[in-house]
């Protein structure tokens, strides 16, 4: 990669949105626009957030996860063949970091006698266990009785976050402005059902 620059003109990918302006900063950011990678790492790590925490990583590993997702990418731009896979790419490649993390953690601190006689329980108490669940389980039946169209909607923006519409409209081929309202309807219906079976709204 050439040596790092910052553009001093409107950037070429101002005005795009979703895959066109990913495509626009890739392509900048392989001939060393370092304005285009900071587009790049502002517009994507969300969705690399929710990946990694999607995946069941804590905080602390989920911002390692992060960091070695956008070192790879940096470290061969040139090899990514289409510049408009880069969410695709990057969801696949934070997947698979997000399944061996356990070499990244901190080392456990050996629990002693006296550390485990001193250390407060961070189990919640048997019948708030018992409430949890029961409201777990009563989301997810509700959540099983939407259209399939609406779980999709929601998996995907739940995994993308709000600040990735575009890409959630692109995965399921409709406007970019009906993903928000669409959302909503999907949520009213869940809470319909939910509040059907004696849960609340």
């Amino acid at each position: 990669m050439t040596d790092v620059q910052t553009t001093e003109v409107d950037p070429p990918w101002e005005g795009l949105t979703g895959a066109d302006l990913h495509a626009a900063c890739m392509r900048a950011a392989r001939a060393g626009d370092r304005q285009a990678m900071d587009r790049l790492v502002l517009e994507l790590t969300p969705l690399v957030w929710h990946v990694a925490r999607a995946n069941g990583l804590d905080r602390l590993t989920a911002e390692d996860v992060v960091q070695t997702v956008w070192l790879a990418l940096f470290s061969q731009l040139e090899k990514l063949r289409d510049p408009k896979a880069l969410a695709a790419w990057l969801i696949t490649t934070t997947r698979r970091e997000a399944q061996h993390p356990f070499g990244r953690r901190a080392q456990p601190v050996p629990l002693t006698d006296e550390l485990a006689e001193n250390m407060e329980s961070t189990h919640p108490a048997p019948e708030e266990e018992a409430v949890r669940a029961d409201r777990d389980r009563r989301v997810w039946r509700a959540f099983l009785r939407l259209p399939h169209r609406c779980q999709q909607l929601l998996r995907l923006t739940v995994l993308a976050g709000r600040a990735e519409y575009q890409l959630v409209a692109e995965a399921l081929r409709m406007p970019r402005g009906s993903v928000g309202p669409t959302r909503g309807r999907c949520l009213e219906s869940m809470r319909d059902l939910l509040a059907h079976e004696g849960g609340s709204r």
